[in-house]
């Protein structure tokens, strides 16, 4: 990638401010909230998710996010028995008001939540040319929009589709699982506004943490392993026709 000079003179300061920013914590910080020791992710059990939409529109109002963009969505797929490499997948307005019913009542439909997953090798982190996006030190990928450059290097980037450039301030923006909120001790919000418990948010680094028994008795998946990013969403139940 050619960087001009103008970004080479803003990539150490704005790389550094960002690691500022993240010792320092935001304002709502537990004071007794420590970066080491935690690594965040994400448990989402396709096996209870109904396709309510409720974790979208929770998200949506607990970030503002503008209409007609989606920090999470929900997208039902449609499997036949005949053609079971080429579903169907619809999202409605992000499945933000749930789904209608299904048009073809033949094989199976299941729902499908998507976000950032949080990679710990994230290939919007390493695109980046002014070190805007980044990993914080208990495993979240953030931007710091003080210095994104709206250059949508990160949003071609992201193997998973997650990431968009807002239009009324014009830089990077996606899932942050909610880390105003994980760092005052609370959960996300399209956690604790799903009625089934689809979604779970994870401590890795927490032995105590029930993600640990789920692993170990489960199997899990994450979406597109062969990408290699160390993606930390976690799926169970993940049918294999998933995109």
């Amino acid at each position: 990638m050619n960087l001009t000079r103008r970004h080479m003179l803003l990539l150490l300061p704005a790389a550094g401010a960002a690691w500022k920013y993240v010792l320092a914590g935001t304002p709502e910080a537990a004071p007794n909230y420590k970066l080491s020791e935690h690594w965040w992710g994400m448990l989402i059990d396709l096996t209870k998710c109904i396709g309510c939409g409720s974790c979208v529109r929770a998200c949506q109002t607990e970030n503002d996010v503008p209409e007609g963009y989606f920090r999470t969505w929900v997208e039902r797929y449609h499997v036949t028995d005949y053609d079971i490499e080429n579903p169907q997948v619809d999202s409605p307005d992000g499945g933000k008001k749930g789904f209608p019913p299904a048009k073809d009542p033949s094989g199976k439909n299941f729902f499908v939540p998507k976000l950032c997953n949080h990679c710990a090798d994230s290939p919007c982190t390493q695109v980046c040319p002014v070190g805007a996006t980044f990993i914080s030190p208990d495993g979240v990928v953030l931007v710091d929009k003080t210095y994104c450059l709206g250059c949508r290097y990160c949003v071609q980037a992201c193997p998973y589709g997650c990431r968009f450039i807002n239009p009324t301030t014009n830089t990077a923006e996606k899932c942050t699982l909610c880390y105003h909120r994980i760092r005052k001790g609370l959960t996300t919000a399209c956690c604790e506004n799903c009625p089934t418990g689809a979604r779970q948010l994870a401590d890795l680094k927490n032995p105590s943490d029930p993600i640990h028994e789920f692993l170990k008795t489960h199997s899990v998946q994450v979406l597109k392993p062969y990408m290699a990013t160390h993606a930390k969403v976690f799926y169970n139940g993940l049918d294999g026709s998933v995109r």
